[in-house]
């Protein structure tokens, strides 16, 4: 850790996939949209790994997609491709869903392609369907906002603009619902509020009622750019309530909630009430697995610097991160561990070398998070990705409960860790 430099602790090289596949990708995030398919305008290599997505999660009949080979970029025109291989997929179809996420490609940027009138053409011919612009561009991935961040920005263009209820706020940008018992769902209902998600929807109709939020929330990194785009052009109240394992974070985002909503702040009591159950939690966890070793991963949670502070602070046994770069909202957790855990180890995961290095060692360690386990061969390991419904308080006295299972109950790492989006339906 002392020898880390921030924001990239790792040079940007030829990079290794490994076989941990627990994260969403566009294909699982899409299909959280009720009532719609997706369509794909791609070269058949792209396309294999997407197929395969919507195959593994039992949505094959909601997807479908246009072939773009050699002959159509030199003898073609990508427009009128695009175009009629759209219309000749809804035509097969049969059938007109509510909408159609509509992927465009690398290819689309390299050639120039007029978006625009792609799409004024698809509504003229298919008016009764909405055409939600998407993206399947990689190239931009680390210059620009990425496709998954442009992804959960699109999925919401749809709300229509309308009064706003004010019982109602809506969380846009994750992949989870939020817990029931996490801290923003529980301030809210003692107050009547109705609280809307995109992963709790299922059907367009619901979909649409988002957007009587009268405050927009989002907790999820990736899609606070479209949580903000969608407040911007609906004229909505927004916040930013990242997921966070500091106590004081947590208690500032519920004061700017409070504040918000003009409801009454949480008092003292009800706070220290909150930090007495974590701190329990927490003693209860590290009584049980002692002087074990820990390691943990970004995949868990996008605050994986925050989490290792928190159990080094409580007294655990902190041995590695799995991360390849360092969220600027990690920064002074970064300074901090530096500081006070500077033989704490960073692995990167995509690193080529860690398609070689020996994974693993005859002690045994508590994984939290699919890479930290695939990586260090731990079957004692917390099975969840992208901080699921986890927030604030209750998401770090649930945090010590998922250990404590971990700790008890050993998983078979290798058969769960291949699973593509966790938490979806699928067949593997």
């Amino acid at each position: 850790m002392e020898d880390a430099s921030f924001p990239k602790p790792f040079a940007s090289k030829l990079e290794y996939n490994s076989p941990v596949h627990g994260n969403w990708n566009i294909v699982h995030t899409g299909m959280q949209v009720p009532e719609t398919i997706q369509i794909y305008v791609c070269a058949e290599n792209c396309m294999r790994g997407v197929v395969l997505t919507a195959a593994e999660m039992n949505a094959a009949d909601r997807f479908s997609y246009v072939i773009v080979e050699e002959k159509d970029l030199l003898y073609s025109n990508l427009e009128e491709l695009t175009i009629e291989g759209v219309t000749d997929v809804l035509n097969k179809r049969g059938d007109h869903p509510k909408a159609v996420l509509l992927f465009t490609v690398c290819l689309h940027h390299f050639l120039g392609s007029n978006l625009k009138y792609i799409y004024r053409k698809l509504e003229e011919r298919f008016p009764d369907i909405c055409f939600i612009r998407c993206y399947m561009d990689p190239i931009m991935q680390k210059h620009s906002l990425t496709p998954d961040q442009k992804l959960r920005k699109a999925m919401y263009d749809p709300l229509p603009v309308c009064e706003a209820d004010e019982k109602t706020v809506s969380v846009l940008g994750s992949d989870f619902v939020l817990d029931e018992s996490s801290d923003i769902k529980r301030l809210l209902k003692r107050y009547g509020y109705r609280v809307r998600e995109l992963p709790a929807c299922n059907t367009w109709q619901e979909l649409l009622e988002m957007s009587r939020g009268r405050l927009f929330l989002n907790c999820y990194p990736a899609g606070k750019y479209g949580m903000e785009a969608q407040a911007k052009r609906l004229g909505r109240e927004h916040l930013y309530l990242p997921g966070s394992f500091s106590y004081e974070e947590i208690e500032n985002q519920l004061k700017q909630l409070t504040d918000m909503l003009g409801l009454p702040e949480l008092t003292e009591e009800e706070l220290a009430h909150e930090r007495a159950a974590c701190e329990e939690k927490l003693a209860e966890a590290k009584n049980l697995m002692g002087e074990m070793p820990i390691v943990l991963d970004y995949l868990y949670h996008p605050r994986p610097l925050g989490l290792a502070k928190l159990l080094l602070t409580h007294g655990f046994c902190v041995k590695a991160i799995y991360l390849d770069g360092i969220s600027p909202e990690e920064k002074e957790d970064f300074l901090w561990l530096q500081e006070h855990a500077p033989e704490l180890e960073l692995i990167a995961t995509i690193q080529v070398k860690m398609r070689v290095l020996p994974r693993g060692g005859e002690e045994k360690v508590l994984a939290i998070g699919q890479k930290a386990a695939y990586f260090s061969r731990s079957r004692h390991f917390v099975n969840l990705v992208q901080g699921e419904g986890l927030y604030g308080f209750d998401g770090i006295r649930r945090t010590a409960e998922l250990m404590m299972d971990a700790y008890l109950n050993e998983k078979d790492t290798e058969r769960l860790v291949i699973q593509k989006g966790w938490g979806c339906e699928c067949c593997l």
